[in-house]
């Protein structure tokens, strides 16, 4: 449904794997996000593709929860630690030991439409576990215009999705990080974006 209400312009989607585990970053401006980097993928893929999403958001009524995790297949992930020892990364972990591909916002929750906030270090404590899996970092434009956050009126514009390489494990969390975010700011380059107003 978003194809027929947005006009999407994909570069490099041959850059998406075809099979799990691997993981897409994405900066996060709207709603929409999730559902555009869904549709990217093969219908064959959509049942090992799941969004990673704050628990305490989507899990918060019964309806909500039921969609979330039902019809779009979220991995929910706790905010706040109940337990020291608990490890809010695990449910991803062992969705990627399961072969499935995750859907991750870094920015956490959703930003500024069209600015790039700094990413939190969840992605890179995952792929220290599991340095083999592909973490293809995507740029979204556009789609803070059509649905910012608070909003609840769709509005079609066009809007570009840009597919960058994998990202390897550099071995240390402070230098994938850099790595990360010299490979979003790229992206963003690449599209020669002006300040949305």
């Amino acid at each position: 449904m978003v194809l027929f209400v947005l006009g999407l312009n994909v570069r490099r989607r041959e850059k998406l794997p075809l099979k799990g585990p691997a993981i897409f970053i994405a900066n996060h401006n709207s709603h929409l996000d999730t559902m555009v980097l869904m549709t990217l993928l093969p219908k064959q893929l959509l049942p090992i593709a799941h969004p990673v999403a704050a628990a305490d958001y989507f899990l918060r009524n019964p309806l909500l929860a039921w969609f979330a995790l039902k019809i779009i297949g979220i991995i929910p992930m706790k905010r706040n630690r109940e337990r020291k020892q608990e490890n809010p990364l695990q449910p991803c972990i062992d969705a990627l030991n399961n072969d499935q591909i995750l859907i991750f916002f870094p920015e956490g929750s959703r930003g500024e439409p069209e600015n790039l906030s700094n990413f939190k270090g969840g992605i890179a404590r995952i792929a220290e576990q599991l340095p083999n899996v592909p973490v293809i970092p995507i740029l979204l434009h556009g789609l803070g215009k059509s649905l910012p956050k608070g909003e609840a009126l769709l509005v079609p514009f066009f809007c570009d999705v840009f597919i960058g390489e994998p990202i390897i494990w550099t071995g240390n969390r402070k230098s994938y990080m850099e790595k990360i975010h010299t490979e979003m700011e790229a992206l963003s380059k690449e599209g020669g974006f002006s300040a949305w107003e």
